[in-house]
């Protein structure tokens, strides 16, 4: 099942080019009342969400893909856990580059660990990326991203994938400079998720996913997931062990070599096997006010 958010956080389901508007489902969402939850409601009760939306499916209004502004498929993720230089070529690729390290030693993933994102960075494709530090490089790095659906720690590999609930497709983007990784990747907008919710029954080989990026038309980033260094079940046995993961947790499972600068301006497609194609505009970022 492929399930977007949209528009005034309308719920959908894809199908094909066009969204049916489940959004009754979400009557499924249990209520709250503060202190709120730390975790995504709509991941942690997914599969009674998917009964409603199964059952309401038929009858629901259709409308084009094209004519809705989609968010991020996530409103709350708990936290963003990324996955540096965790493709070689592009390991090797930040060693060789100082624009990327900025002097600082690149160091392999089981040394570096995984790192956190802001989740006031979160948007999605409708959205955009707004560019700010006009004056550095900002790099585009896109990423599976593997949505945590059930609580655990100290999770083994063996048991990872029964953790997932669903993928989707991730831009990791970078401010280049001296600054801490998680500093730098935190900025307003600075993860993309979408174009939907993939659930994770529709993933038959997350391991062995194709995956790339133009801009503005021009190919800059293309490889497959079975060149990961530490693949999906690593990455959440290794990151458990430092923290508890909850429903709605993202996973950014790291990106290939390639990446590169974008401007306002540019348009990025970014496009992973199975899940889908998401277009993210580039703009300059408003002053505050």
């Amino acid at each position: 099942m492929q399930l977007c958010r949209y528009d005034d956080n309308r719920l959908g389901l894809i199908e094909g080019d066009s969204v049916r508007d489940v959004s009754p489902a979400l009557d499924e969402l249990p209520q709250q009342r503060y202190p709120l939850p730390r975790f995504d409601l709509l991941v942690a009760s997914l599969p009674a969400v998917r009964r409603r939306v199964e059952a309401l499916a038929g009858q629901a209004p259709r409308r084009p893909l094209s004519g809705i502004r989609l968010l991020s498929p996530l409103a709350n993720p708990g936290k963003i856990m990324g996955a540096p230089v965790n493709y070689r070529k592009h390991l090797e690729e930040a060693r060789g580059d100082p624009a990327i390290h900025h002097q600082k030693q690149v160091s392999d993933i089981q040394q570096a660990g995984v790192f956190l994102k802001a989740t006031s960075s979160v948007v999605g494709p409708g959205e955009g990326v707004a560019i700010r530090h006009l004056d550095r490089r900002n790099d585009h790095e896109v990423e599976l991203a593997a949505i945590i659906g059930k609580s655990g720690r100290n999770i083994p590999r063996a048991r990872a994938y029964d953790h997932i609930a669903a993928y989707c497709i991730g831009l990791d983007m970078s401010v280049r400079g001296p600054e801490e990784r998680s500093l730098r990747k935190s900025v307003d907008s600075y993860t993309v998720l979408g174009p939907w919710l993939v659930t994770a029954d529709e993933i038959g080989k997350p391991g062995e996913l194709d995956l790339r990026l133009s801009v503005n038309g021009e190919l800059r980033q293309q490889a497959n997931t079975r060149e990961l260094i530490l693949g999906i079940p690593e990455l959440i046995e290794l990151a458990s062990s430092f923290y508890s993961l909850h429903p709605g947790d993202v996973l950014l499972t790291g990106t290939p070599e390639g990446v590169g600068p974008v401007k306002p301006g540019d348009r990025m497609i970014a496009e992973i096997q199975g899940i889908g194609r998401m277009e993210v505009a580039v703009r300059a970022a408003a002053a505050a006010g």
